[in-house]
């Protein structure tokens, strides 16, 4: 196949192109300069540049491909609800570029978007949370009105992904210990979140591309759920700072932005995926990578 990726530079994205270059498919992937389309070529794949703004750009080459992996989204969380209503957007427009073709579209969200019960792991089949309860649950609204105008859409939910530089949100955590002088976590620190690395998340994309199957839900995870004392215990022994709890009436002072999600219990289940896609995670897991943080990561 042809496949057009969005992102495909990023941390997630240039394990995607990697893998699905050695499974025998053709990546156009997108870039935003020529140091990044530099990266793409000595990957083996071509090269569309531009960027997300360039809504025309990504609907010629989407129309051009076999298939789209849309990875690509603006992490500046100052402007977070913003980005999510542009993600919106960029997936109406390649899921309109695709239109009765059959041709695949698969489109990333968090596994924190499916709805759970107090406790337990969310699951691919349950309710999708509202974006306006949580605005990143505008890409799963986006990939549902692309399957209601019979787009061939399917979502993967990713966890924490992670390997011994990035680890998702607790990325963020460790610049904010660096800056604070220790690591902290929320009252018992029981708080769980899902993670996967990032080898086995790639992987996942390129089965969910190759099966197509319309309307898929896909959860990236490896492990349903890493409690978040554990996570500030890896980051405090691994940067050398002490670890302390805090009350969740100080999270917000103490975490920023992230607090919105230092709070919240992030389990996730892939039990339907492992079955579906005949996925089985192998990588290291995310204490063990945060054990291994490289040096310009710790």
């Amino acid at each position: 196949m042809r496949v057009f990726v969005t992102g495909a530079t990023g941390f997630i994205g240039a394990a995607v192109v990697k893998e699905l270059i050695g499974a025998g498919h053709q990546v156009l992937g997108l870039a935003r300069s020529q140091e990044k389309a530099a990266a793409l070529v000595a990957a083996g794949a071509e090269v569309q540049l531009g960027s997300l703004e360039d809504l025309a750009g990504l609907r010629q080459a989407a129309a051009g491909s076999d298939g789209v992996i849309h990875l690509a989204f603006n992490h500046d969380f100052s402007t977070f609800a913003v980005n999510c209503e542009d993600d919106r957007r960029v997936i109406a427009v390649l899921g309109a570029a695709l239109a009765g073709s059959g041709r695949p579209l698969i489109v990333t969200s968090g596994s924190s978007m499916a709805i759970a019960a107090p406790g337990q792991p969310s699951r691919e089949d349950g309710p999708v949370i509202s974006s306006a309860v949580i605005p990143r649950a505008a890409s799963e609204e986006a990939a549902a009105a692309v399957a209601a105008e019979g787009g061939n859409v399917g979502v993967v939910r990713l966890s924490q992904v992670h390997d011994t530089v990035r680890q998702g949100l607790v990325t963020y955590a460790i610049e904010i210990a660096r800056d604070k002088g220790v690591s902290a976590y929320i009252g018992d620190g029981g708080h769980r979140w899902a993670a996967v690395h990032v080898l086995d998340a790639a992987r996942l994309y390129r089965l969910a591309l190759e099966k197509a199957e319309p309307g898929a839900r896909y959860h990236a995870v490896a492990e349903e759920g890493v409690p978040q004392r554990a996570v500030a215990e890896a980051i405090g022994q691994r940067l050398g700072l002490p670890v302390r709890s805090i009350a969740p009436e100080e999270a917000q002072a103490h975490f920023g932005w992230l607090a919105l999600f230092a709070g919240r219990d992030m389990q996730a289940s892939s039990e339907l995926t492992r079955v579906k896609l005949g996925w089985t995670p192998t990588g290291p897991g995310l204490i063990a990578d945060l054990e291994q943080l490289e040096s310009r990561a710790a």
